[in-house]
């Protein structure tokens, strides 16, 4: 039986400002990245991480992600829809998808550590 495919999509966190959470660091975030990716792995998904920076390259690393494969289900992290002024680059996300993976569910977490509860709500291991 083929694994279901997923790719998680989420800004690489060294381009996020985290100082309104001091408590958090980039490397803080990328550990919660990982860990979500390792669990969704251990529960028998196939996935792939791509994470991208705030625009200079973000729709092309994209696209080539998404032109790799096929995937089941495209998870969009929460980086991506906060705070308002990254609408654009959430709509162009959005719309690649959309347009490249046009099959794919698509779902969204709420914070870097629930990735794996997004993904399961619309598909199955």
């Amino acid at each position: 039986m083929t694994k279901q495919s997923v790719l998680a999509i989420g800004l690489d966190p060294t381009f996020v400002d985290l100082s309104v959470v001091p408590q958090f660091t980039p490397e803080l975030v990328r550990s919660y990245l990982d860990a979500q990716i390792e669990g969704l792995r251990t529960l028998g998904y196939d996935v792939e991480s791509c994470l991208i920076d705030l625009g200079d390259t973000a729709e092309a690393v994209t696209a080539a992600a998404l032109n790799a494969r096929r995937y089941d289900c495209v998870v969009i992290g929460a980086g991506l829809r906060e705070p308002p002024e990254r609408l654009l680059l959430f709509e162009t996300i959005l719309n690649l998808v959309h347009r490249l993976a046009p099959d794919a569910a698509i779902c969204f977490n709420t914070r870097p550590a629930d990735t794996a509860a997004a993904v399961q709500r619309w598909v199955k291991p």
